[in-house]
């Protein structure tokens, strides 16, 4: 199995809900690593193409940038924790990859970290192929 990953990120900030709790509004630089895997490939040694992933991590994330996670959606009625936000972002990147992705090549995994030493990490079902 081969693994691609592309990282970016972005600031944002977000006031969690913890045990009923709500914390104080804070911001944090946002870390995203995407990994992509598949069995194969390509005739010219590649998994896929880099940009391909980059620039549909950038389509997700840009809309993440500079925003209060709390006031856009989904976050507006989930709590914007790291989690969810590693799901969200997988979730749309899938839905961006359609097509993109060459055939047998699916998102494995999407972590976020939101603080040096604290991320979360969401690996999409086994069974839920971004291309064909």
């Amino acid at each position: 199995m081969f693994e691609l990953a592309v990282e970016s990120g972005f600031s944002a900030a977000h006031a969690l809900v913890i045990q009923g709790e709500p914390e104080t509004l804070h911001g944090h630089d946002w870390r995203v690593s995407v990994t992509v895997a598949g069995p194969t490939l390509d005739r010219d040694g590649l998994l896929c193409d880099f940009h391909a992933i980059e620039s549909a991590l950038a389509d997700v994330t840009g809309r993440l940038h500079n925003q209060n996670l709390n006031q856009i959606e989904p976050f507006d009625r989930l709590n914007p924790s790291a989690e969810h936000v590693a799901q969200h972002i997988a979730e749309e990147l899938s839905r961006r990859l359609v097509g993109v992705l060459p055939a047998g090549v699916r998102l494995a995994s999407v972590r976020v970290t939101e603080a040096p030493g604290c991320a979360a990490i969401y690996r999409p079902d086994e069974g839920a192929h971004a291309s064909p």
